[in-house]
């Protein structure tokens, strides 16, 4: 009877990039895993929690390099979970943040295996965050929104379009292959001189940033040799940065100090 495969399939952020900033409960799930299936915007760090004899298969999808479909990939978590039990589905940022955490869950729960989310430290606030910009700001920033910059049909959303009408921070995902229509978007809606900033690789050793307005970012890029995968945020709070950077700096340096 021991023998029996248990089937059961856990949906785990990873967070936007850096490691450290996985969940205490992501990093227990991965401990119990039997199979862990990962993203490229995972990072492969995060894996040494599971257990070495972990079987741990890649089915990484970015831009222009998918390694599996969708399809394929809600087949193997399917096919893993009645083979070997015990699943993680790990997935960047948070599963419901853009990451089709919940058209995976419906796929499964479709057998019958029992299915459970442990949210993560999405990208679209933790990355802003470690530059020092705050998404919304007393007297500032009242909103913001977070807008896929690619949608399915591999369209701008038109969710940009709306808001850049709002004074709300716009935070955009996927947004790289698009940044000339949105920076024609808020252009129409005379916010040239608007605040952006570009990260790339946010949170990571290799993280690159780029700031600009609305008229000058695209050259920004250029000069910067920035690229996906990046996040874009517009808006107001962006000129509130270098304030908060040096109270960033001044909390890691005092932690250094208290480790001395």
């Amino acid at each position: 009877m021991d023998n029996i495969v248990k089937p059961k399939v856990t949906l785990v952020g990873a967070g936007p990039g850096d490691p450290d900033l996985l969940t205490i409960k992501g990093a227990k799930a991965l401990a119990q895993a039997n199979v862990v299936l990962y993203d490229a915007l995972a990072n492969e760090e995060i894996l040494d929690y599971a257990p070495k004899n972990a079987i741990k298969i890649f089915v990484g999808k970015r831009k222009g390099c998918h390694e599996y479909s969708q399809a394929k990939i809600n087949q193997l978590i399917v096919d893993n979970a009645l083979t070997y039990g015990n699943v993680v589905r790990l997935k960047g940022g948070d599963p419901f943040i853009f990451g089709r955490g919940s058209e995976e869950i419906e796929y499964i729960l479709s057998f019958g295996i029992p299915t459970f989310v442990i949210p993560g430290i999405s990208s679209s606030i933790a990355v802003p965050a470690n530059q020092g910009i705050s998404l919304t700001k007393r007297g500032v920033s009242e909103s913001f929104w977070v807008i896929t910059g690619t949608t399915s049909d591999h369209k701008l959303s038109n969710d940009v379009a709306l808001a850049a009408k709002s004074t709300a921070t716009v935070v955009i995902l996927m947004g790289m292959s698009k940044l000339e229509q949105i920076v024609t978007l808020f252009q129409n809606e005379s916010k040239g001189e608007t605040p952006v900033a570009i990260i790339q690789n946010g949170t990571m050793p290799n993280e690159k940033v780029g700031f600009g307005t609305i008229d000058t970012i695209s050259q920004v890029v250029k000069d910067n040799n920035l690229s996906s995968p990046a996040i874009i945020v517009i808006g107001e709070v962006v000129k509130e940065r270098n304030k908060l950077k040096g109270i960033y700096k001044e909390y890691i340096s005092n932690k250094v100090c208290a480790r001395e």
